[in-house]
């Protein structure tokens, strides 16, 4: 699976940002996929996840209730629509993809294909 991240920019904060990850490849269907964000200096962190059918989604602590994680099998794109942006909100947001799963893995480890990041800057 190849994953291309899109969507990053430069926004102020309370406003909003739809990040899209497009995977190549026929097995994305078969695949949980999650999006982790990465700000200068500090680790890699998991931000949202769901499961290959969508029937499950889980959220970091600090984006609940203003991000929301979705995908669209039919076009191998997921998305992650970003409400009420923060600036510590900014950060290069990375999707990717693990093995499907009844439930959500939170961990980098657990997921084996990364796309190249997209950066998210929210001013204040």
């Amino acid at each position: 699976v190849q994953l291309q991240a899109s969507g990053g920019g430069l926004v102020q904060a309370g406003g909003s940002l739809r990040l899209s990850c497009a995977a190549s490849g026929r097995t994305f269907s078969s695949n949980n996929m999650g999006w982790f964000r990465q700000a200068p200096g500090k680790e890699r962190e998991f931000v949202a996840a769901i499961t290959w059918r969508g029937g499950t989604t889980n959220y970091a602590d600090s984006v609940k209730g203003r991000f929301t994680i979705s995908r669209d099998n039919a076009k191998n794109t997921v998305y992650l629509q970003m409400n009420s942006l923060k600036p510590e909100d900014t950060a290069v947001y990375y999707c990717a993809a693990a093995p499907a799963a009844w439930t959500i893995a939170y961990e980098t480890a657990r997921y084996d294909y990364w796309g190249q990041g997209t950066l998210v800057t929210v001013s204040s």
